[in-house]
């Protein structure tokens, strides 16, 4: 599919993305990426859930005090910038880029992410993020919960072992030597946590298009998505 960039798109009507799937399917990175191709606005709800659990440790929360929880969401600032194709996440008016990717926020983001209060707070942030649309928005409930009524909605999957060669790639880009085997099982059970919770469940929305990612390149996925967006944009603005 030849790329023609945000150019001849502008002034037409800005639709909302939505892209959900598990840890590792690569939402984040095709997110990312067809925000940039199409001039939108990008907002990852991992990262931002990921910055609230590091805001947790720090304070010392037991992760699964809920009512404490919210107080701290309550009375926290998260800011998403992008400078040069890069996301920095803020905290409080402080850069927690790499901090929230350590393997201990990444072992407790699941359980702060599951209590109802907490995601209350946070859906809203997001949806007040997104409300205008002129977004791509990825997590694991945007379809279903936050934009139930996005335009375009995509489920990502992937084998579960190449999501664990995936982010041990990531995590030893920052120092850290895990097991693939040790991967997998965290993979495993988060993908069981986040499948079978209460609360906003990872799951696919009836009306979303699934892609496997296991044998896809990051340029074919974002190729894959942009190639609906730009049928949908079409379609909207004639």
């Amino acid at each position: 599919m030849k790329d023609n960039g945000f150019e001849a798109y502008k002034g037409m009507r800005k639709i909302i993305i939505a892209i959900d799937g598990p840890a590792g399917s690569g939402k984040s990175t095709t997110a990312r990426l067809v925000a940039q191709k199409l001039g939108y606005t990008y907002i990852d709800t991992g990262a931002m859930y990921r910055a609230l659990t590091l805001k947790v440790i720090e304070s010392n929360v037991d992760p699964n005090d809920e009512d404490s929880i919210v107080k701290l969401a309550e009375n926290t600032r998260i800011d998403l910038i992008y400078e040069n194709g890069n996301l920095k996440v803020i905290l409080d008016n402080r850069d927690v880029s790499d901090k929230i990717r350590t393997p201990e926020v990444t072992s407790l983001v699941s359980v702060v992410s599951a209590h109802p209060k907490v995601r209350d707070i946070m859906v809203k942030k997001q949806r007040e993020l997104g409300k205008d649309g002129g977004v791509v928005i990825d997590g694991r409930d945007i379809g279903t919960v936050v934009f139930p009524n996005a335009d375009l909605k995509i489920f990502m999957t992937a084998d579960v072992k190449e999501r664990a060669k995936r982010r041990q790639k990531e995590l030893k880009a920052q120092g850290f030597e895990i097991e693939i085997e040790k991967l997998i099982k965290e993979i495993e059970e988060r993908d069981e946590f986040d499948s079978n919770r209460e609360i906003s469940p990872l799951k696919k929305a009836d009306d979303a298009i699934e892609i496997d990612t296991t044998n896809l390149t990051i340029e074919e996925q974002v190729e894959l998505v942009l190639k609906k967006a730009y049928e949908l944009i079409n379609q909207n603005s004639n």
